[in-house]
């Protein structure tokens, strides 16, 4: 079974090298970080927004620090991060391009992953006059943090368009890999960056 049931957690650990520097961003509890320091020996930040779960990363022994991402990464040095992490925040960024760069400034490589809005299910929601609502996308219309609604095929062109090198990308719908037409059938996707 996944990590925590998040197959991108296990897909960011297979990505992960014993050793690393790395960053997570919108860190969450903590677990991602606490799991990669147990089984890679990485040395790792966490950075969340959220006191209650800044709190739980300090229970968890994690390095946190509470910051806005909207305010960007100026309190971290360039490429000073193996790699920088945003799992599943990304939707509920504004400065969706700003975050991606601030990124790869501070890190040699970044992994997002993000709910993918174009995946078939999704699609038949809204053919039924509902916003979708799933294991990706968790949350009613009216409470939910998304700000971005995107797909896979709208990331892969914004990376395009921003100098942004998607150097992997691996899709999923339910922890089952999709190989073909990811952007149809696959409700979430993870993906290594780089320039």
């Amino acid at each position: 079974m996944p990590l925590n049931d998040r197959i991108d957690f296990d897909v960011i650990t297979d990505w992960i090298q014993p050793g690393e520097k790395v960053l997570d961003l919108g860190c969450d509890d903590g677990l991602l970080l606490e799991h990669l320091i147990a089984t890679h020996g990485i040395c790792g930040y966490g950075v969340e927004k959220d006191p209650a779960r800044v709190i739980d990363c300090i229970q968890r022994g994690i390095n946190v620090l509470q910051i806005d991402l909207e305010g960007g990464l100026s309190d971290f040095d360039d490429q000073f991060f193996d790699h920088v992490i945003m799992s599943l925040s990304l939707q509920a960024i504004q400065n969706t391009v700003g975050i991606l760069h601030e990124m790869l400034r501070v890190g040699r490589e970044a992994i997002v992953s993000f709910p993918n809005f174009a995946y078939w299910r999704h699609r038949q929601s809204i053919i039924n006059g509902r916003m979708p609502v799933s294991d990706s996308l968790p949350y009613q219309w009216f409470d939910t943090p998304n700000v971005r609604f995107f797909t896979i095929a709208d990331f892969e062109t914004l990376c395009a368009d921003n100098g942004i090198t998607i150097r992997e990308m691996r899709a999923f719908d339910d922890n089952h890999p999709v190989s073909e037409e990811a952007n149809f059938l696959a409700s979430l996707a993870i993906c290594r960056l780089g320039k």
